[in-house]
C-alpha cells in the first residue's frame, strides 16, 4: 500500500491582484514541505505535504520531483495518474501544458511534453529485447459526457470496466506509436491537435478558463521477444478544470452552466476523498465512484492499482485565500488515500485468447443472452442482469442503490443497443429472402410455362429465360 503522493504549487501573482493588493500574499514558508496560510481573519492554518513549490519554482522541478518517479514506473509497467487541482486561473493548465504543447523554450514546458520525452526517452535507452506499442487516448469532460478530443463526433463516450484493464472508454479513438521508430514530434502534434478542441470560455478570472476536464491517456505495452511475455502500463494526465465562484468569476448564461457542472463534479471528487479517508468501516462500504463521469473515470487512481500524484495549484493572493485554503484541505484529504500498484503480466497464450477466442466467445455469450431475455421474462430476469452486468464489464455494490440504478441503466442501453442491431440485421435478412423468393417464383412460372410447350421449342425457352433471369431479377 501506499500513499497518494500531493504537492502544493503557488503561482506568481497576476497583474490584477497586484493591482488590487499590491505585493501582498497570504502565505509564509517554512521549509520545503510546510507552510503557513492566512484566511481573510489573517487566522493562520500550517500545512505540510511531500513537496511545496514556491512562486519562484520551475517548471522542471515539478516534473522531476512529482511526474518522473511515476513515468519510470508506467515503463515498468505499473499504473500512474497525475492529476492538476484548484480553482480557476490557479495555474493547473499552464503546469500541465505550458504555455503552449509544441513550446520549444525548455524551462516554459509543461509536464504534459515533458512526460512524452520522459517516456520515449525511457523506452528508446532500454537495452531489453522488447516491442514497445504507445497508445494515446484524448478526452474531456464537459457537461457530463465524455468527448473524444481526436474525434468530435464521438460525443458521448461511455466508461467501462473490465477486470484486467481496470477503467476504460469504450470506443475512445487512438493513435497508436511504435517504437522506436515513431518520435515525440508525432505524439506532441497529435496532442496540440486534441487541446485545440478542448472547450474554453472567458470569465472574470480568466481569458481562457478550461470549460471541461481534460483526460490524456497513454498506454504502453511491451512485449518481451525472449519471456514470450506482454506487459502493460497505463499513464493518465488529468487536468481538472477550476472551481469557481460565480461572484468572482461573473460566470452567465451558458457559462454559468458550465460552472454548475464543473462544481458538482469536483464536490462529487470531494465526496469521494472523503468515503476513502473516512475511516469507518461502515462508511466505506460504498465508494460513490458512480455520482460523476470524473469520478468514475478516476476510479482505479484513487482506490485501485495506480501510483497517483495530485498537484494542488492555489493562488498566494488574499483576494483568493478562501479558495486556496479549500484547495489545500482537499489535497491534505488526499494525501491519506492508499492505492495499491501492481505490475501486470499477460502470458502471449492469454494475449492471444483475450485478443481472439475470447472474444468470440463474450459475443456468444451476449447474443445467447439477448434470445434468452427475448423469448421470456420470468423468475431468471436477476440472473440474466448478473450474466450481463459480467459482460458489460460492470461491477456493482448488491447493497447500493445507486450502483444497481446506475449500472441496470447501462446494460438496458447496451442491451437496446444490441436488439436494435439484432432488428436492423433481421430486416436486412427479411428482405434478401423476399427478394430470392420473388425470383424463385419467377423461375418457376417460367419453368411451367415452358414445361406446356412441346420438345425443343420449351428446352429453347427455357435456356433464353435462363439467360435473361441472371440479369433481370424476379424474372
Amino acid at each position: 500500500m501506499s500513499n497518494v503522493t500531493v504537492c502544493v504549487r503557488f503561482r506568481p501573482l497576476s497583474s490584477k491582484e497586484k493591482r488590487d493588493l499590491g505585493d501582498n500574499i497570504c502565505i509564509q514558508s517554512m521549509d520545503s514541505e510546510t507552510f503557513i496560510i492566512k484566511d481573510e481573519k489573517e487566522e493562520g492554518f500550517t500545512f505540510s505535504f511531500d513537496k511545496v513549490f514556491y512562486e519562484e519554482s520551475n517548471q522542471a522541478d515539478v516534473y522531476e520531483f512529482l511526474v518522473l518517479p511515476i513515468v519510470r514506473d508506467t515503463v515498468n509497467s505499473i499504473n500512474g495518474t497525475i492529476i492538476t487541482y484548484g480553482q480557476t486561473g490557479a495555474g493547473k493548465t499552464y503546469s500541465m501544458e505550458g504555455p503552449n504543447i509544441l513550446e520549444s523554450d525548455e524551462k516554459k514546458k509543461g509536464i504534459l511534453p515533458r512526460v512524452v520525452d520522459g517516456l520515449f526517452a525511457c523506452i528508446k535507452t532500454s537495452a531489453d529485447p522488447t516491442k514497445y506499442t504507445v497508445k494515446l487516448s484524448m478526452v474531456e469532460i464537459y457537461m457530463e459526457k465524455v468527448r473524444d478530443l481526436f474525434d468530435l463526433s464521438k460525443d458521448n463516450i461511455q466508461i467501462k470496466e473490465s477486470k484486467t484493464q481496470g477503467i476504460v472508454l469504450s470506443g475512445a479513438t487512438e493513435v497508436i506509436y511504435f517504437l522506436p521508430l515513431s518520435d515525440t514530434a508525432e505524439a506532441l502534434q497529435s496532442l496540440s491537435s486534441g487541446i485545440a478542441n478542448r472547450a474554453i470560455g472567458e470569465t472574470q478570472m480568466n481569458m481562457a478558463s478550461s470549460r471541461s476536464h481534460c483526460v490524456y491517456m497513454f498506454t504502453l505495452n511491451q512485449e518481451s521477444i525472449s519471456e514470450k511475455r506482454v506487459k502493460s502500463g497505463k499513464l493518465i494526465l488529468v487536468d481538472l478544470a477550476g472551481s469557481e465562484k460565480v461572484e468572482k468569476t461573473g460566470a452567465e448564461g451558458r457559462v454559468l452552466e458550465e460552472a454548475k457542472t464543473i462544481n458538482k463534479s469536483l464536490s462529487a471528487l470531494g465526496n469521494v476523498i472523503n468515503a476513502l479517508t473516512c475511516g469507518s468501516p461502515a462508511k466505506a462500504n460504498h465508494i460513490p465512484y458512480r455520482d460523476s463521469k470524473l469520478t468514475r473515470m478516476l476510479q482505479d487512481a484513487l482506490g485501485g492499482n495506480s501510483r497517483t500524484a495530485l498537484l494542488c495549484c492555489c493562488s498566494p493572493s488574499p483576494s483568493n485565500a478562501s479558495e486556496s485554503l479549500s484547495t489545500l484541505r482537499f489535497g491534505a484529504r488526499a494525501k491519506h488515500i492508499k492505492t495499491s500498484p501492481l505490475v501486470i503480466k499477460v502470458s502471449e497464450e492469454k494475449c492471444s485468447k483475450k485478443n481472439g477466442d475470447a472474444s468470440g466467445t463474450r459475443d456468444e455469450s451476449f447474443e445467447k443472452i439477448l434470445e434468452k431475455m427475448s423469448e421470456r421474462l420470468n423468475d431468471e430476469d436477476i440472473k440474466l442482469l448478473e450474466e450481463l452486468f459480467i459482460q458489460a464489464g460492470l461491477f456493482v455494490d448488491p447493497d447500493s442503490e445507486e450502483d444497481l440504478e446506475s449500472a441496470i441503466q447501462d446494460v438496458v442501453q447496451q442491451t437496446i443497443s444490441s436488439l436494435m442491431k439484432a432488428v436492423e440485421e433481421l430486416r436486412s435478412t427479411v428482405e434478401m429472402l423476399q427478394r430470392e423468393n420473388n425470383a424463385m417464383k419467377g423461375r418457376l412460372a417460367v419453368a411451367e410455362r415452358c414445361d406446356a410447350l412441346p420438345g425443343k421449342n420449351a428446352d429453347f425457352l427455357q435456356k433464353i429465360f435462363g439467360f435473361l433471369s441472371s440479369f433481370i431479377p424476379g424474372m
